[in-house]
């Protein structure tokens, strides 16, 4: 791979093993378009590709090694095509190698802007290699946003998540206009996540919705409207000086009470992203593997970025 000269780091995007997956692929070429960058388009292989079929029997390691080598050079040949025939002044190359995709992309993300994966779901001989598999992992590790993009297929229809009641109504119904989701818990990881959020919002000259997931007590509080305004403070304080930095993007903040996972899975119907923080402390955040970021990975309806703290 080429060097990248520093603040020129790619848009990077994890090749889905079936050549018919491409909405991660566009979603990729797209923001290099929008911003300018490179990309890099990565294949990492380490067991047959969907449609290998040897003859003749198992062939030798030699023999099979040469094939996956062979059908991954087609693959990314023809991924390179189909960006530059959407984009044909964006910058792409490929890169094809061996191992586990997630290691191959926390490899790659170290060198890049955002890394783009695809959400999809494989036969049982390759559950190794499912998009949870290699997005969870990913997003644990990354030290750049990861972007996970549902293939049309793969977007849930309109229920709860499972286990959890239905969120109640927000307290304002949102507008259906441009606009991305981010979600809030006002630790400096949601910080990042609204930074990045209000960036790409400006890009797409879109809104932003700021969502704080309040989780009531299971036995209520003495004075829930004391808790509610301290959620309110604790978002205004995330967000301030945002709307002076990107005064053309059109900003709502709301305090939403429910489950996290499933306030922002409702969210994100008709959103064009859901941006969240990781590693966090505290809030949702702190529950990066546990329920939210897999939750609204597995649930979202549009793409979701994870933000890692600067």
């Amino acid at each position: 791979m080429a060097s990248h000269a520093h603040g020129d780091e790619p848009i990077v995007v994890g090749l889905d093993p079936d050549p018919g997956r491409r909405t991660a692929l566009g979603w990729g070429a797209d923001e290099a378009d929008r911003r300018r960058l490179p990309l890099l388009l990565v294949l990492a292989q380490n067991v047959p590709t969907p449609g290998y079929r040897p003859a003749g029997g198992r062939p030798s390691w030699e023999e099979w090694n040469e094939s996956l080598h062979t059908t991954g050079d087609r693959m990314l040949k023809e991924a390179v095509a189909f960006v530059e025939s959407r984009h044909p002044q964006v910058r792409v190359s490929g890169l094809l190698a061996e191992g586990h995709p997630a290691w191959v992309l926390r490899e790659q993300a170290r060198n890049a802007t955002v890394v783009v994966i695809g959400s999809w779901r494989l036969s049982a001989l390759q559950e190794l290699f499912t998009s949870a598999a290699v997005a969870l992992p990913l997003i644990a590790h990354a030290p750049c946003p990861v972007v996970v993009v549902p293939e049309p297929d793969q977007v849930p229809e309109a229920e709860h998540v499972p286990g959890r009641e239905p969120a109640p109504e927000a307290e304002h119904a949102p507008e259906r206009q441009p606009h991305f989701v981010v979600g809030v818990d006002g630790s400096r990881h949601s910080a990042a996540a609204v930074d990045f959020a209000f960036g790409e919002a400006a890009l797409r000259g879109s809104a932003l919705r700021a969502l704080y997931v309040w989780q009531p007590p299971r036995l209520g509080t003495p004075d829930e409207e004391a808790a509610v305004q301290e959620c309110r403070r604790l978002l205004s304080e995330t967000v301030a000086g945002r709307t002076a930095d990107h005064p053309e993007v059109e900003l709502r903040q709301e305090v939403v009470p429910g489950h996290p996972v499933q306030v922002l899975t409702e969210a994100s119907e008709d959103a064009l992203g859901l941006v969240v923080g990781t590693r966090g402390h505290g809030g949702f955040t702190g529950l990066l593997l546990g329920s939210v970021s897999q939750g609204v990975t597995q649930h979202a309806r549009c793409p979701v970025i994870t933000v890692p703290s600067a």
